[in-house]
């Protein structure tokens, strides 16, 4: 029951489960039937022209609660912590996607920001309007989170974020940075990224400099099949 409504009972959201798992990471065999039925969501929703602008994992909840706990094999032996041995796997990888409260029709205004900061498409924050890529990009960096325990950009600076874009996927593409409008363009320098000439601070350098690339990051991650997900990611 809430405020008077009847609701469909489920589990925890991915980002609740994650952090009651110490923010280990998922088997890869979870992460890859979570990225097919979030897939399947964005399908259906763009086949009806909708848009859903803030998937994140605390959008997605998991059917149910359930989980067993597996021997954690990353964690040291020298691990003060009870327990710490092992984590939780859910028991079901079935899915559910919610909040539809900022979900917008694809002919709508599109030239405001949408989504969450740490799951935001670059051309969101280059003011170029956005479509259903934005729901895509979000999709990869949730399939990254739910891989490593850890959100990929942790930033609440666009040039930093921008930059950290740059850092995992390499140089953003020429024909947006050219179309950048007048609050993206200051990111801009040239043609290219105004990084690391419009650094804000040796810390913001330092958080763009320790990410490692993309196909890097899967690798340390991802124990079988890493190749098919890094080509998922990347599109």
């Amino acid at each position: 029951m809430n405020g008077g409504q009847v609701c469909e009972k489920l589990g925890p959201s991915l980002y609740e489960f994650l952090r009651k798992n110490s923010y280990r990471s998922f088997p890869v065999a979870i992460v890859r039937e979570v990225a097919k039925q979030l897939l399947e969501c964005l399908a259906f929703m763009h086949d009806l022209r909708l848009i859903h602008t803030d998937l994140k994992p605390e959008n997605i909840l998991l059917v149910s609660p359930e989980y067993i706990k597996v021997p954690d094999y990353k964690v040291s032996s020298r691990s003060p912590k009870e327990g710490s041995y092992y984590k939780r796997v859910p028991k079901s990888s079935s899915i559910k996607v919610i909040d539809f409260g900022s979900t917008t029709y694809d002919q709508q205004d599109q030239t405001y920001v949408v989504s969450t900061r740490h799951y935001r498409a670059p051309e969101v924050i280059l003011g170029l309007g956005w479509s259903y890529p934005c729901d895509i990009w979000s999709v990869g960096c949730i399939l990254v989170e739910l891989c490593t325990g850890e959100a990929l950009f942790q930033t609440h600076e666009n040039l930093e974020h921008l930059a950290m874009m740059e850092r995992v996927l390499g140089p953003l593409p020429y024909h947006m940075l050219k179309k950048a409008d007048r609050h993206g363009e200051k990111y801009v320098r040239k043609g290219r990224l105004n990084w690391s000439e419009g650094c804000a601070s040796r810390e913001s350098m330092k958080a763009v400099m320790k990410l490692p690339r993309l196909q890097n990051l899967v690798m340390q991650n991802v124990e079988h099949s890493a190749g098919d997900f890094i080509n998922l990611l990347q599109g």
